[in-house]
């Protein structure tokens, strides 16, 4: 081909060029693109048909719904008619007779002869018996009269002692009054500051914290059983015991208004500047 008819020229053209065109792939490939667009179009109306079926279906013909299942139920109220109860009938009262003891003591009547059978109760008869027309056996008791109970006082309360005994070594936790440094506590930060020495160890390698000490202030103000409680080393737990060492008395604690001895904690800062 020439290069104006390279210009113009499809791929079939220059596939086929002196090749036999009537063999029919030559025409096949002519109309391949139009064939393959055909059905490519027809694919997708078939594929929306098919999904749009059942919708117009559905309105075209509904579906029919069985009469039973549109009836209208109503439903009544039903009232629980309440329940008469019996009426609670209380039995009359009923008071047993107390049968009194009694003895046969008819009135005097003036006859001619004494009948054998009649006698004469005496006194000590008629102490404990009620005198009627014939003699029988009754309650005994009955005659006795009862008596209300006395009040009688109860037993007299035992008055608590209110000062309790206190042992001498005992250490209080918690008093009234707690123990206090001289001063209160800002001089006991001035003391502090004054004679707290930082350990060259821990100032080398850079330790700061908090050592917490325990001790116990006596009743006298005095500080004792001094110890570490939790500490950071480097020579720190040391100078902090030296220095709570040397602390002047304190004021003791009290409870109930007496110097007691008390456990203090006190927490002592070690810090770089």
């Amino acid at each position: 081909m020439t290069p104006e008819q390279l210009n113009v020229a499809t791929l079939d053209d220059i596939v086929f060029e002196n090749r036999n065109k009537l063999y029919g792939a030559y025409d096949l490939r002519q109309v391949y693109h139009r064939s393959a667009n055909r059905a490519l179009w027809l694919g997708i109306a078939l594929f929306w048909a098919a999904l749009a079926t059942p919708t117009l279906y559905n309105r075209l013909k509904p579906a029919e719904t069985p009469d039973q299942f549109m009836k209208e139920v109503t439903l009544e109220d039903i009232r629980t008619l309440p329940q008469e109860e019996p009426p609670i009938v209380i039995p009359p009262k009923v008071e047993i007779p107390v049968q009194l003891p009694t003895v046969r003591n008819l009135p005097p009547e003036v006859v001619t002869e004494a009948p054998d059978d009649v006698t004469v109760p005496t006194v000590e008869d008629l102490e404990d018996k009620v005198s009627s027309d014939k003699t029988q056996e009754g309650d005994p008791n009955a005659l006795d009269v009862i008596e209300a109970p006395t009040e009688t006082a109860g037993p007299a309360p035992v008055e608590k002692s209110i000062e309790v005994e206190r042992k001498p070594d005992e250490v209080f936790l918690k008093v009234e009054q707690d123990p206090q440094f001289p001063g209160g506590m800002r001089k006991m930060a001035e003391f502090l500051e004054k004679n707290l020495r930082y350990p060259p160890p821990a100032s080398r390698a850079s330790i700061s914290g908090k050592v917490y000490l325990q001790f116990v202030v006596n009743t006298d103000g005095s500080i004792v059983d001094v110890s570490v409680v939790k500490g950071i080393g480097f020579g720190c737990d040391e100078e902090a015991l030296r220095v709570v060492k040397k602390m002047p008395p304190w004021q003791p604690g009290k409870q109930s208004g007496r110097p007691v001895r008390v456990r203090f904690t006190l927490p002592v800062v070690f810090a770089l500047e």
